[in-house]
């Protein structure tokens, strides 16, 4: 997808993060559609077949002619094999709590779409395209937040998009809400007929968790790279030093993340006069808050980039039951859609991030503390009269502790369902959910952090921090201005928070240094 062409294309393979990454910004600008390959139709076509020949034989295959979980062994007449799917989507829709946001269900639907592409669910070219006309058409099915266990894969959420599919439950069409079956009309779409195994093929899948997945670590990029920012301003202004991060020592720790991490905060900080000015003073080591920046980030990196990896096979996999092998003329029941190693990933993430916030946490609590010679307590003039950014700090700690409760791994949960067939679940969706909590929690944190660092760097008067560094400050100034006084301080950290996410710190900084760890794909 080039700058200039906002179609992806799907085949059910080769899907990355980073090509939905492009494609979420183009949706959010409204400009995003999705497109089929013509090469993946023939798998389909091929798929389909099969499909309907198994519908002739007596034997029982599963969803086909049984019914479903601990049904499996009830045989349903060919006559009501269609009456089937539909009482499957209708009962499978039993999702509760707030709505998914419009973001997530089309991303789930992208998802869900690529992995019938690759022709192991029999369903029919037909209802692909159908999917892929209600994206392009603007119609996002309402779909709970709450009710999905992780396995048999997304029921409950994935229900509510193939209801919608079928001309049932409600949807929005350009941010109003209205029965499904309004919203496909507005669109010129007819409503889905079923086909024997269809509405199963729609429901058996990761992609709620999964479409989680790849926003988080969106997300988490533009924070962990704000993260560095900020960093690097907060040990220029505590008057830390660099040395920590030479190459030397981030070489012989041998994890690539953390010599990732160590080069950036050298660039960053490079050709900084603060820097200099105390390069001979007796203080030895600083706190490991400054210090061990490159091997606490470098592994928040490491762990994002193996966990990107898992999502990008995830995005390709096929996730449904039974399998159908039309070369091999085989139907195979298995657990593709067990979704362990995407709910493992996401309560790796929510680790991950909650210890950007807490190491940012304690260079906060650092700076306000201030110093007998540089920085006044609370970072403000005349404190004790002005209590400045004391409350700044109370907001960080609240945060990285509320994270540290998010950050328990729903992944080690499991309660049985369906009557105790399906006596394992991933409880992926529930690590899926609270994740943004997670990074939301972060991003203001680093926000804080910013807002003292800057506040901080100002008082080295007459001393230019690193080059990285300056021009952090420079994007924070045009936020938010030095306070000679006591102000209100959520006026303070709300652009902030603005800042981070939409990536504008950043910017300014790689200008200044190049590429960021987050932001593009980095050598070590």
């Amino acid at each position: 997808m080039t700058p200039h062409d906002h179609t992806l294309t799907l085949d059910g393979d080769g899907l990355t993060v980073g090509a939905l990454a492009a494609w979420l910004d183009a949706d959010a600008a409204g400009t995003a559609r999705v497109a089929v390959s013509p090469d993946a139709r023939a798998a389909l076509e091929r798929g389909c077949a099969f499909r309907r020949g198994l519908g002739l034989s007596d034997d029982a295959f599963y969803g086909i002619n049984t019914g479903f979980g601990r049904f499996a062994r009830t045989r349903v007449d060919a006559d009501r094999a269609a009456e089937l799917q539909v009482n499957l989507v209708r009962s499978h829709s039993a999702g509760s709590g707030e709505r998914l946001d419009d973001g997530v269900v089309r991303l789930m639907m992208v998802l869900r779409v690529n992995a019938l592409l690759a022709g192991h669910s029999g369903v029919r070219p037909e209802l692909v395209d159908h999917l892929v006309a209600m994206l392009n058409a603007g119609v996002v099915p309402c779909v709970p937040s709450r009710g999905s266990v992780g396995a048999s894969g997304d029921l409950a959420p994935l229900a509510h998009v193939a209801l919608c599919a079928i001309g049932e439950g409600r949807a929005r069409v350009a941010g109003r809400e209205m029965p499904a079956h309004e919203a496909l009309a507005h669109a010129g779409l007819e409503p889905l007929v079923l086909e024997p195994r269809e509405g199963l093929a729609l429901i058996n899948g990761t992609q709620l968790m999964t479409a989680f997945a790849v926003t988080a670590l969106v997300d988490l990029r533009r924070v962990l790279a704000a993260a560095l920012c900020a960093a690097a301003m907060s040990t220029e202004a505590y008057r830390g030093t660099d040395r920590a991060f030479d190459a030397r020592i981030a070489r012989l720790k041998r994890h690539p993340g953390t010599r990732v991490v160590a080069d950036a905060m050298r660039r960053l900080m490079a050709d900084s006069a603060i820097v200099a000015s105390h390069r001979d003073c007796d203080r030895v080591q600083d706190p490991y808050s400054f210090r061990c920046v490159p091997q606490v980030l470098g592994a928040v990196l490491d762990t994002m980039t193996w966990v990107t990896e898992w999502v990008d096979r995830e995005i390709n996999a096929v996730t449904d039951n039974p399998l159908l092998f039309p070369d091999d003329g085989d139907v195979l029941s298995g657990g593709n859609f067990h979704g362990e190693h995407v709910a493992m990933a996401l309560d790796a993430l929510a680790v991950a991030a909650c210890e950007i916030g807490a190491i940012a946490e304690r260079r906060i609590d650092k700076l306000v503390e201030g110093d007998d010679d540089v920085l006044p307590r609370c970072l403000v003039p005349e404190s004790g009269v002005h209590s400045g950014l004391m409350i700044a700090q109370y907001l960080a700690a609240a945060l990285a502790s509320e994270n540290k409760v998010y950050a328990h791994p729903a992944s080690v949960d499991t309660i049985p369902t369906s009557m105790g067939f399906e006596d394992h679940v991933s409880m992926g969706s529930v690590a899926a959910l609270k994740l943004p909590r997670v990074v939301d929690n972060v991003a203001r944190i680093v926000a804080v952090e910013l807002l003292c660092a800057a506040q901080a760097l100002d008082y080295h008067r007459g001393l230019a921090p690193g080059r990285g560094s300056a021009a952090a400050h420079a994007a924070v100034r045009e936020r938010v201005p030095f306070i000679e006084r006591d102000t209100v301080v959520a006026d303070l950290v709300a652009p902030l928070v603005d800042a981070v996410r939409d990536g504008s710190v950043v910017r300014a900084a790689e200008a200044a240094v190049g590429p960021l760890p987050g932001t593009a794909p980095q050598t070590p």
